[in-house]
């Protein structure tokens, strides 16, 4: 699998779009803001630049794309106000693989601005936004030309699916049956890159810089814990159901591996310090349910959806099939996982796939408490 051609989000605003299936994420989004408040705050504080460059890592597309963008903003201008300081002026580069859906991107530019200013009545400062294609697992911007980074539920995503894992029969990332070498091959690619963003990212962001990363991860030290590998547990036994009736051929789950890691809290920190160019500022963990809508209370939930619904936003999640729990969650998956079944298995089984891996998923989330763990660390570029 060549990761940087396969790895990307449904785009468009179809039914299994990523735009249409991603309340997870967002809620992710929303519990980080806090923490991304007071890495802007601070940062401006402290250095007051007249240019913010701004970068978003594995911004994907679709409605959750400028949600941060849009809260940076609000609040270095809310923080202008207060200091009686003029607004500088905004560059924000929006980072994805080549196969993101930029266009969906750009064509949302012009109503994001024009609500950010009716939102901010004391006007905001000039905005430009840039489209940067390429891997975040090497250099993407020039030397000490960033203030701020963020990225959410994208470092979890390795550069390419570890090597050495070939004996991982019967799975298709690691599991409770996975061999012992098979955790390591993961960990060790993790730590490869992971360490090698943090390197990058230190040469890219000026002295002082800040980053907020959200991983999607795990609390356990156990790498087979249910935290992290449940969720593609279930689909590896909706494909091989397929292969017991003869639909798909054995040696095609055998050889199909998700090229993820999801870290522990202490993975993450001790990655952070081994590189060193970072300080450590705040390092918390979070859980979301599977189910989006179980995210949201009832208030929450209705305006979430209604503010979407005003920018022509998550249709599709607002049908009859919101109740069903299994539906959500399959189509989330959909959206994420998709463009690399295609590549392996074709497009043909594609529906079967996800109508079976939802019957799993009704049958477990019914006895199950299932949650994401969500890894969140704050960071400053060291002086």
């Amino acid at each position: 699998m060549k990761v940087a051609q396969v790895l990307h989000m449904n785009g468009g605003v179809g039914e299994a779009s990523y735009a249409n299936n991603s309340l997870v994420q967002r809620k992710v989004i929303s519990l980080t803001k806090p923490l991304i408040e007071e890495a802007i705050t601070t940062l401006y504080s402290s250095t007051l630049p007249r240019s913010l460059a701004i970068a978003d890592l594995g911004c994907s597309s679709g409605p959750n794309t400028l949600l941060v963008i849009s809260d940076i903003i609000k609040a270095v201008e809310n923080l202008c106000r207060r200091l009686k300081h003029k607004s500088p002026e905004y560059k924000v580069f929006m980072n994805d693989l080549p196969g993101n859906d930029f266009n969906n991107i750009f064509k949302s530019l012009d109503s994001f601005k024009e609500k950010l200013r009716d939102e901010i009545e004391t006007g905001i400062g000039p905005c430009y936004f840039y489209g940067v294609p390429g891997s975040f697992y090497g250099r993407v911007f020039p030397n000490r030309s960033l203030h701020f980074v963020h990225s959410s539920y994208s470092l979890q995503w390795l550069s390419k699916v570890p090597e050495g894992v070939e004996n991982n029969e019967g799975n298709i990332y690691m599991a409770s049956t996975s061999p012992l070498n098979v955790f390591k091959a993961y960990y060790e690619q993790f730590q490869r890159d992971f360490s090698l963003f943090l390197k990058c990212r230190a040469e890219e962001l000026v002295e002082g810089g800040r980053m907020v990363l959200t991983f999607l991860g795990r609390r356990s030290d156990d790498p087979s814990s249910k935290e992290c590998c449940y969720i593609w547990e279930l689909m590896a036994m909706a494909l091989n159901d397929m292969v017991l009736q003869g639909i798909i051929k054995k040696e095609q789950v055998d050889t199909f591996n998700i090229p993820q890691y999801t870290p522990s809290p202490s993975e993450v920190k001790l990655e952070v310090l081994n590189e060193g160019s970072f300080t450590i500022n705040r390092l918390d963990v979070s859980e979301v349910n599977w189910n989006p809508v179980d995210n949201w209370n009832a208030f929450d939930f209705e305006s979430e959806m209604s503010e979407s619904l005003s920018d022509g936003d998550f249709g599709s999640e607002i049908s009859e099939s919101f109740s069903d729990g299994a539906y959500n969650v399959a189509q989330c998956m959909r959206a994420v996982a998709e463009p690399m079944l295609v590549s392996h298995f074709g497009e043909a089984i594609i529906d079967q796939v996800f109508s079976r891996y939802q019957e799993i998923l009704a049958d477990r989330m019914s006895k199950e408490k299932t949650e994401f763990i969500n890894v969140a660390i704050l960071l400053t570029r060291e002086v």
